[in-house]
């Protein structure tokens, strides 16, 4: 059964960090307390899609954090989006680059500026909107431990057909200019070990505990 929080619902799907649950939320049109912050794992999502769908609900008041930017998917090969994000690269003021536009490497801040462009962000309601955001490559300390969430609206898995051609946009920023996407890896994988050994000691106290109180029930 579906719980509600503010304008989302949170339904339970599948386990993919082991000592994280992650679930996914569904935008609805009834008007409640919003949650304080909803934090979405970004990985295997489209990238459009899910921008839409952020947009919306900070428009609506709702703080979102996304994290693991740098697993979003973008349509089309990974060649075709390096072509296209090299033609970005050129667009600049002649005269004076310094005046912008402004083109960033780092996979969550290309995420952003998807966003950005989804939200009225030159009037007063879009700046606060987009100063409801916030955006990471990686798991940040501070939200390893908080409840992750998914848009089944916007994953590949459901929305991508399986002949499609699509890229990971870590992988595309590495081609163009980023240079932390190996520091980001290492990191991950000493977070999912940890996450690892703390979920196995979890299983264990578990079943002790079950099976103790089998004992005293016996």
């Amino acid at each position: 059964e579906p719980h509600s929080l503010g304008s989302l619902y949170l339904i339970p799907t599948a386990v993919t960090d082991r000592a994280q649950s992650v679930y996914c939320f569904r935008h609805c049109t009834f008007s409640t307390m919003f949650e304080k912050v909803v934090v979405v794992d970004a990985r295997a999502h489209m990238m459009g899609r899910l921008a839409s769908v952020v947009a919306k609900e900070l428009l609506n008041g709702q703080h979102v954090v996304l994290v693991r930017c740098e697993g979003i998917n973008i349509s089309g090969s990974l060649e075709r989006n390096i072509i296209k994000f090299h033609s970005f690269l050129r667009k600049r003021v002649n005269t004076n680059p310094k005046q912008g536009p402004f083109h960033h490497r780092a996979p969550s801040m290309i995420m952003y500026r998807v966003i950005r462009g989804m939200v009225p962000h030159k009037t007063a309601r879009g700046e606060a909107a987009l100063a409801r955001l916030k955006v990471f490559e990686g798991i940040p300390d501070e939200y390893q431990k908080m409840k992750r969430m998914v848009v089944p609206d916007a994953l590949r898995a459901t929305r991508l057909r399986p002949n499609r051609r699509y890229c990971v946009i870590g992988d595309m920023a590495s081609r163009v200019g980023w240079k932390y996407g190996d520091l980001i890896n290492k990191m991950e994988d000493a977070r999912r070990a940890k996450s690892a050994e703390y979920y196995a000691e979890k299983k264990a106290k578990t079943a002790a505990h079950a099976a103790a109180k089998a004992a005293v029930s016996a």
